[in-house]
């Protein structure tokens, strides 16, 4: 469980990888977020030697439930070998916040099991903006730098898999 102290992210040093390619796919819905959660993950990308323009690629749907879709394309392609999926869900009064919220982590989840390209899961379930926003780049740190750190260590457990 996250705290304002401990983010519960496994620490260490990335392992280098090379010719990486990733998807990134945002939700337009609570932008400001899922902006800062893509601009995260870019900052990592960054940091560990990756070509913004040439080894990262950012897509835009209207909201969360299209996420599923979305990677599901992408994966189809195969020109990607990590994809990850960027949206903000925020509690409201009614329970479109608990459907939307398992459409889109039952369809994550359903591609993970039946594809052979992780998407990681970089929807922030909260019940404010403010958890939003200490998620995405504040007191709680950025969840959208976690999922790229996640990307390159699942890139690098599936190149050591099939070696």
């Amino acid at each position: 469980m996250s705290t304002a102290l401990s983010s519960g992210a496994p620490s260490g040093a990335l392992p280098k990888v090379e010719n990486m390619r990733v998807a990134i796919v945002a939700a337009e819905w609570n932008g400001h977020i899922t902006g800062a959660l893509t601009q995260g993950a870019l900052d990592v990308f960054k940091a560990q030697g990756f070509d913004i323009d040439d080894d990262v690629e950012v897509f835009h749907v209207p909201g969360a439930v299209e996420l599923t879709f979305a990677a599901s394309q992408l994966i189809e392609t195969s020109n990607f070998d990590t994809i990850i999926v960027f949206g903000c869900v925020i509690r409201g009064g009614t329970p479109h916040f608990d459907y939307v919220c398992q459409s889109v982590t039952q369809g994550i989840t359903m591609l993970n099991a039946d594809c052979d390209t992780p998407v990681i899961f970089g929807v922030l379930t909260v019940d404010t903006e403010q958890d939003a926003l200490d998620r995405a780049g504040g007191k709680l740190g950025n969840k959208g730098a976690e999922a790229a750190e996640t990307a390159i260590k699942m890139f690098d457990f599936i190149c050591k898999v099939r070696e």
